[in-house]
């Protein structure tokens, strides 16, 4: 794939959208793409905060000396925590890094690029419709709208099909 391309799949919360990016993932990676992700971590509150390492760890111990960006290479991974909360586009820079063929976003629905819009009912819907850039709604049913739309984000075979067209391909 000569240029990246990227895609949002936005909702709220528990309308599927971990789920789905997961499944892009797999259905991707058995094709032979290269794929990077970000997810917006949009909870609040006491449970709010991202799960980090234990704190014995020689990587937090760096970070919580105040090491601007700890990283630890080993067993075949990396991690990478910074001391920071980067803009969208600083996180697009460092997920597209290694120049994936494909970008998947999780949330950041108020972001400039595709959207792939998850709703569980009506009123998700007239929340979500004045976003830009929208390609493709699941979850809606029976309710004509001016953009495509798959019914259910159980239509796995539907979702992967708009996705691999979208890509360019062609799965027939």
């Amino acid at each position: 794939m000569a240029t990246m391309k990227t895609l949002h799949v936005v909702g709220f919360k528990n309308s599927g959208k971990t789920t789905l990016v997961s499944r892009w993932i797999s259905f991707l990676k058995e094709r032979g793409f290269s794929v990077s992700a970000i997810k917006q971590h949009g909870h609040h509150g006491k449970h709010g905060s991202l799960k980090m390492p234990d704190e014995n760890t020689d990587s937090m111990r760096f970070f919580q000396s105040g090491a601007d960006m700890s990283i630890v290479s080993g067993g075949g991974a990396v991690q990478m925590m910074l001391n920071d909360t980067p803009d969208f586009e600083r996180l697009k820079k460092l997920a597209t890094i290694d120049q994936p063929d494909i970008l998947l976003i999780e949330g950041f629905k108020e972001e400039s690029g595709p959207k792939v819009v998850l709703v569980k009912n009506e009123a998700d819907w007239d929340s979500l419709k004045q976003l830009q850039d929208i390609e493709l709604v699941v979850g809606l049913k029976n309710k004509p709208i001016s953009f495509p739309q798959i019914g259910s984000r159980e239509e796995e075979q539907a979702l992967n099909n708009w996705l691999w067209n979208w890509l360019g391909g062609d799965l027939s």
